[in-house]
C-alpha cells in the first residue's frame, strides 16, 4: 500500500498537514507504528505479509526520511480474453483491468520467422472497438495474444513457434514486430499463448529435446526488447515442466518468471466427464486447482504474479458432440438436462444429463469461492476465458470482478 493510506486524515505522511513532510511527521509516525504514541491510525503492512514487523517500520520511515521510494500497491488483475470471433459480445471495459486479444498467428517458412498477423486474416474490427475502450476507461490495459494454432487462410503450420523459439536471429525479429505492433497499436503488451513447448497441439511442430528451454529464451528476448514499459505475460500449463522421451515439454516456471509480469494460469480442462475440470480440490480429477498453485509454488513462482483462470463453459468431452458448452447456452439445453447441481467436494456446480454426470462449469457461487481462496494465497488475480460465452447479463464477468475486487475494498 502506498503512504497515502498510512495516515488517517493526512496528506501524504504529511501528520500535522502543515504542508510538508517534516521531523515532525517522521517521529509522529515512527512513534504510531512503534505504539509509543496512538494519536493517529497508521496501517503500515508495507509488504502484505498480514504484519507490522520492523521490516514495515524500518521501510516506512526510509521513505518518509526519501531513503527509498514509496512501495507500490499490488495492482489486482481481472482480465478478459476477447476472441477475433466475439462480434458483439465484447467485455465490459469497467469491470476489467485487462483484456487480451485472441489472437495473432505466426508465419514460419522452412524454419524462419517470416511475421505476424492477426486471426480471421488480419481483421482488426474487434481489436480497434477494444482499444477504443480505453477512451472511457484510461486504466485498462490491452495486449495482444499469440497463439499456435494457424487459423488464416493464407497460413500453414511450418515451425511454429518451435521454429521461432529455436534461433537468435528468429526471436529477436519476432521480439521486433511485437513491439513494432505495440507501438503502432498504442497497446500495453503481449501474451504469448504457446500451448506448450515441447508437445505437439493443433498440428504444431515441437521438439521435445529444446523447446522448454528455447521458449526461456524468447521469453528472455521478448522481455530485453519490450523493456519495462509494456506488459509482458503467458498461458501457463498447471504443471511445471515436465520430462517427457526425448526431452521435457510444458514451461520451465522458475526460469520464465524474472521475465514476465504474471502468469495467466488456465486453470480449467483439468479434466473431462466425469471428473471436474476446475475444482479447487478433488483429488478424484486428474489436476485441480491447489495442485496447480502447488506446482508453481514449489518452484518459486511468486503468488502475487499468478492469475487464476475460470471457464466460461462446460467441458464435458475433449471433442465431439457437445465437448464444450458456453455458459449462455446452458439455460437452452433439453429437458433431459439439469444444469444447478452441486458439488460440495468439487465446491463447483454440474451439469447431469438423463441423471448422469455430465460435465462442470463454474458459476456465480463457485466464483465467490475461488476469489476468497485465491485472496488468501495472496494472488494477483482470475482471468476468464472467455468473453463472448457469458450470458447478456454478463453473470460471471460481473462476478469475477467483484471476487477480485470486492474483498480488497472492504
Amino acid at each position: 500500500m502506498c503512504l497515502a493510506a498510512f495516515v488517517a486524515n493526512a496528506g501524504r505522511a504529511d501528520v500535522n498537514r502543515d504542508g510538508s513532510v517534516t521531523a515532525v511527521d517522521i517521529t509522529a509516525v515512527y512513534n504510531v507504528l512503534l505504539g509509543i504514541d496512538n494519536s493517529y491510525i497508521i496501517t503500515a503492512d508495507v509488504n502484505q505479509d498480514g504484519v507490522v514487523s520492523a521490516i514495515d517500520i524500518t521501510i516506512i520511515y526510509n521513505v518518509l526520511l526519501g531513503i527509498e521510494p514509496d512501495p507500490e500497491p499490488q495492482q489486482l488483475v481481472v482480465a478478459a480474453y476477447c476472441p477475433y470471433y466475439a462480434g458483439n459480445r465484447l467485455p465490459n471495459p469497467f469491470i476489467v483491468t485487462h483484456i487480451n486479444y485472441a489472437f495473432a498467428e505466426v508465419y514460419v517458412r522452412n524454419g524462419n520467422y517470416v511475421s505476424f498477423a492477426l486471426q480471421d486474416d488480419d481483421n482488426t474490427s474487434i481489436l480497434r472497438q477494444l482499444i477504443a475502450f480505453k477512451q472511457d476507461n484510461p486504466d485498462l490495459k490491452i495486449c495482444l495474444s499469440f497463439s499456435h494454432t494457424v487459423v488464416n487462410s493464407d497460413n500453414y503450420q511450418d515451425g511454429g513457434f518451435s521454429a521461432i523459439a529455436a534461433t537468435d536471429d528468429n526471436r529477436r525479429r519476432f521480439a521486433q514486430d511485437c513491439l513494432n505492433f505495440c507501438q503502432q497499436w498504442k497497446i500495453d503488451g503481449i501474451d504469448i499463448d504457446w500451448e506448450f513447448p515441447g508437445l505437439s497441439w493443433s498440428g504444431a511442430a515441437c521438439n521435445p529435446a529444446v523447446d522448454t528451454q528455447n521458449y526461456t529464451l524468447l521469453m528472455k528476448q521478448l522481455r530485453q526488447t519490450l523493456g519495462n514499459r509494456y506488459l509482458l505475460t503467458f498461458a501457463g500449463y498447471v504443471k511445471d515442466k515436465q520430462p517427457t522421451t526425448g526431452g521435457f515439454r510444458y514451461i520451465d516456471i522458475a526460469a520464465v518468471e524474472p521475465y514476465v509480469n504474471f502468469v495467466n494460469l488456465m486453470s480449467y480442462d483439468m479434466d473431462a466427464a466425469p471428473n471436474f475440470q476446475s475444482a479447487i480440490n478433488h483429488p478424484a480429477s486428474y489436476w485441480d486447482c491447489q495442485r496447480a498453485i502447488n506446482a508453481y509454488a514449489a518452484a518459486g513462482f511468486p503468488m502475487n504474479k499468478i492469475v487464476l483462470g475460470i471457464p466460461f463453459y462446460m467441458r464435458h468431452a475433449w471433442d465431439g458432440t457437445n465437448a464444450v458448452i458456453d455458459y449462455r447456452n446452458l439455460s437452452s439445453l433439453g429437458d433431459e438436462y439439469v444444469i444447478d447441481n452441486w458439488s460440495d467436494a468439487a465446491q463447483t456446480p454440474y451439469v447431469t444429463r438423463n441423471g448422469t454426470f455430465f460435465g462442470s462449469y463454474d458459476n456465480a457461487q463457485s466464483i465467490a469461492i475461488k476469489g476468497q481462496w485465491a485472496h488468501q494465497l495472496g494472488l494477483k488475480g482470475m482471468l476468464y476465458w472467455e468473453c463472448s460465452e457469458d450470458d447478456d447479463n454478463k453473470t460471471l464477468s460481473h462476478a469475477v470482478w467483484n471476487a477480485v475486487m470486492a474483498p480488497a475494498n472492504q
